[in-house]
């Protein structure tokens, strides 16, 4: 079984950049069609040179999936835990949610395509962590709607990710200073309208 590591570890720099160039061929070609050496060749250092960060192409997705399902986590939990009220908690959250879809893309396509291919328990370590995500959602839409199901809330919540999340497609339409907004407006008429029609 491939050795994972905590979801709580920080990448070093190093790390952190193979990952970066690792999530940017998979998205492009998939998991199956880049090979060891390819990363390496990314971020300048040969294949076997990239075991000494990772014990192979599992290790190093898992990780990836793992880092950004934690920061996203995290995120949301200090963005909550910052906000004065519930709509303001709300827009934190859908912001959050944006610079991550804006700043990256390839990770949206590779955790799309690529989930499968890691191993099982780190792929329960990830799901936990994205409903864990997702639980901060709901709490806040709670508060704003009080009258509505928690898996109605839930589905919302799902469904304004769909949105925000089509940036791999849709990102290259506006230069981000008009994209990041427009996501926004949408996101939060979008919530509206599934809450309010219970």
């Amino acid at each position: 079984m491939t050795a994972v590591p905590s979801p709580t570890r920080v990448p070093s720099p190093r790390r952190r950049e193979i990952l970066d160039a690792a999530a940017v061929l998979f998205a492009a070609r998939g998991f199956h069609g880049v090979s060891i050496e390819e990363i390496g060749g990314a971020v300048g250092i040969s294949g076997p040179a990239l075991y000494r960060h990772f014990s192979g192409k599992e290790s190093l997705l898992a990780e990836m999936l793992l880092d950004i399902s934690e920061r996203l986590r995290t995120s949301g939990v200090e963005r909550v835990t910052r906000a004065q009220s519930g709509a303001e908690a709300l827009d934190a959250l859908i912001s959050g949610q944006i610079e991550f879809a804006l700043d990256h893309p390839a990770l949206i396509t590779v955790h799309d395509r690529e989930l499968g291919n890691v191993p099982e328990p780190s792929r329960r370590q990830i799901r936990r962590l994205q409903r864990l995500y997702v639980e901060e959602w709901v709490t806040v839409l709670s508060e704003l709607y009080p009258d509505v199901r928690p898996p109605r809330l839930r589905a919302a919540t799902h469904a304004v990710f769909g949105l925000l999340n089509s940036t791999p497609h849709s990102a290259g339409e506006l230069p981000r200073d008009e994209m990041a907004p427009l996501l926004h407006t949408m996101a939060r008429a979008a919530l509206t309208t599934l809450v309010n029609e219970d």
